[in-house]
């Protein structure tokens, strides 16, 4: 779905950010902000600020920070479109696509009433399964068995589905209505068209999405019947592909814990949690995919997958690898954790205690050492063919990871265990892969080969060789990111400059000089916006990691005295023009010797260089 910009900007002018934030977080007036404790990690003292004029929220303790739209996202761990949804409905707004045909909206906005009707349906027979565990001695006797309370149970929503065919009958009013058998609770026979109930005698799992709403089941039997456990199908609300037991339940602990901690069934889930494990989620029946990866990293940058020892854990445990290569990013954790084949984590923490499991995890392979053992599988490093045989592994696991700095290394670690130069093993795969085929790795080259390609070649991702080049002298770094803070904060103070001022701006390296020139425009065109709305225009922008960056940290507040701002910008800008005068200077100096008019230019730049510098104040 496209959202277009303009409306994105009109949605944001209308919310308010501490009326959104408020809704979930207590916060208390603190100057020009709110302030209240971070709902995004565990603190006694309020570091979690909010501010109005900014319409943005900010934690100085975990670093969490974003709009209205970023916070639901966050805490709720809503998509960006349904964020966007639910915020237009608070202020009566209809979300346009401009790419979706008024028939095509009609039919999009059924299908998610369908949807709600679908979980409606399913939470009504969730609250039956609860009723009736409540009344069958035999299954509360089990997950008593299991070490499971009351209070977990109920935390759970767990419930049990009572023997008998046709049980649900007595739930709802129509035991015919096509609800039921389309949210996957009645099974419809193809032959005869008779219906019954898909769970029966069953302890029950209620499958929430992150929203909590009800979108499936998992049924485990309590004796030795098979199969012993049993999910809900795959219907319009219940991909298991992309949904994760426990996650909604698990959100407060695993930004409390700091990671997520993946297993391998719904039991292992609630069993960890009345260990004290409450950051455990599970996958439901099926191996671990891209789109479970990236919907964990909207609550954590860290990610523990436990899997059993035996053959079937390490399959497992490699589909996993595979998911999360490509989100492997520099700021992010994935380790995978291997218990004894004869535990699963509920029995060894049993076993063990819970020091113990802790231990494991904190001592859990990471993803890089995994992709090395990975590649280097069966293969003989101790011989060339071996070697080539990891090489040629290696290239499939190492490019779909983010470039960054855990690329790099790896690209030499690779390296090393293939005997080759990182630019002869990164040459042996762009060959591979325009063949299509294995490559057959070349011998390695002396250092002092002709024909090695320069590092600065086109197409190759390690770092260039610095130029020996001379460069004009670019402005102090914290400088000119203090300059873009200010005026992303407040761009009215766009109206004080002058046009050597925005020609300074503008004149940086990139990519600050294409962020104050895209600002400047924006100024122009819409007038003075708040940084909320700014940072939804930025989407897709060459600058907008700059503008996240400098607009995100220790250092992002700007909150103050509007007149000691505007001098502190002031004070920048002297401080950046006397820089530039500064090189000025050296090239007339440089120049006087050929040019009579040069010393004369020396000396009017000089001096007006020394009135900046003694008029700006002290700003770094």
């Amino acid at each position: 779905m496209s959202i277009p910009q303009p409306f994105l900007q009109e949605l944001l002018s209308r919310i308010d950010v501490v009326e959104v934030v408020g809704r979930y977080v207590p916060l208390r007036k603190a100057g020009a902000n709110f302030m209240g404790l971070c709902p995004f990690h565990g603190e006694k003292s309020p570091s979690f600020s909010v501010s109005p004029s900014k319409q943005f929220f900010h934690c100085f303790g975990c670093g969490k920070s974003g709009n209205a739209i970023g916070f639901l996202m966050e805490h709720a761990g809503m998509g960006f479109v349904d964020a966007v949804e639910d915020l237009a409905r608070q202020v009566g707004l209809s979300v346009p696509d401009d790419h979706v045909a008024p028939a095509d909206k009609e039919r999009a906005a059924a299908a998610r009433q369908r949807q709600a009707t679908l979980s409606e349906t399913l939470e009504k027979a969730g609250q039956d399964y609860r009723k009736q565990l409540r009344q069958s001695p035999r299954a509360v006797e089990y997950l008593k068995g299991r070490g499971v309370s009351g209070e977990v149970a109920q935390r759970y929503g767990l419930g049990y589905a009572p023997e008998g065919w046709r049980h649900l009958a007595s739930v709802f009013a129509q035991y015919e209505d096509p609800l039921l058998s389309d949210s996957g609770l009645v099974i419809v026979g193809e032959d005869d068209g008779k219906r019954y109930d898909r769970f029966r005698d069953r302890v029950m799992f209620p499958i929430r999405n992150v929203k909590g709403e009800c979108i499936g089941f998992g049924g485990r039997v309590l004796g030795d019947d098979k199969p012993k456990y049993l999910n809900s199908p795959e219907t319009s609300v219940f991909h298991k592909g992309s949904e994760l037991y426990g996650l909604y339940e698990a959100r407060a602990a695993i930004r409390e814990a700091g990671f997520a901690l993946v297993t391998e069934g719904y039991m292992d889930v609630v069993a960890l949690a009345q260990l004290g494990f409450a950051n455990a989620v599970a996958t439901l029946g099926t191996a671990c995919t891209a789109e479970h990866i990236a919907k964990l990293l909207r609550f954590t940058d860290s990610v523990v997958f436990s899997f059993d020892g035996d053959a079937a854990g390490r399959r497992a445990a490699r589909k996993a690898l595979d998911a999360a290569i490509p989100h492997a990013a520099d700021t992010r954790s994935v380790k995978f954790l291997f218990l004894p084949s004869e535990h699963d984590p509920d029995s060894f923490v049993r076993a063990h205690g819970a020091s113990a499991f802790s231990r494991h995890i904190a001592d859990a392979m990471p993803l890089s050492r995994f992709l090395v053992e990975a590649a280097g599988e069966q293969c003989d490093l101790g011989t060339p063919e071996g070697r080539a045989h990891m090489a040629s592994n290696a290239r499939l696991l190492w490019e779909p990871l983010p470039d960054g700095a855990l690329k790099r290394q790896l690209l030499g670690e690779l390296a090393t265990l293939a005997q080759l130069d990182p630019l002869d093993l990164q040459e042996v795969w762009e060959q591979a892969a325009v063949r299509g085929r294995p490559p057959a790795v070349p011998a390695p080259r002396s250092t002092g080969d002709a024909r090695r390609p320069a590092r600065s070649e086109p197409g190759r991702s390690l770092p260039p060789s610095s130029s020996s080049g001379r460069r004009r002298r670019a402005a102090p770094a914290g400088r000119v990111d203090h300059a873009a803070r200010l005026l992303l904060s407040h761009m009215e103070f766009l109206d004080t400059l002058s046009h050597e001022d925005n020609a300074l701006l503008s004149a940086q390296d990139a990519p600050h000089g294409p962020l104050f020139a895209w600002i400047e425009a924006q100024f122009h065109e819409q007038g003075p916006l708040p940084w909320a709305v700014l940072r939804e225009s930025l989407r897709g922008h060459s600058c907008e990691a700059l503008a996240e960056r400098v607009m995100t940290g220790a250092h992002a507040q700007t909150e103050g005295d509007t007149h000691e701002l505007r001098l502190e910008l002031r004070g920048l800008l002297n401080r950046m023009l006397a820089e530039q005068l500064r090189v000025q200077e050296t090239e007339a100096l440089a120049a006087a010797s050929t040019d009579p008019a040069a010393l004369q230019r020396y000396r009017a730049l000089q001096a007006r260089r020394v009135a900046l510098e003694r008029l700006a104040p002290q700003a770094s």
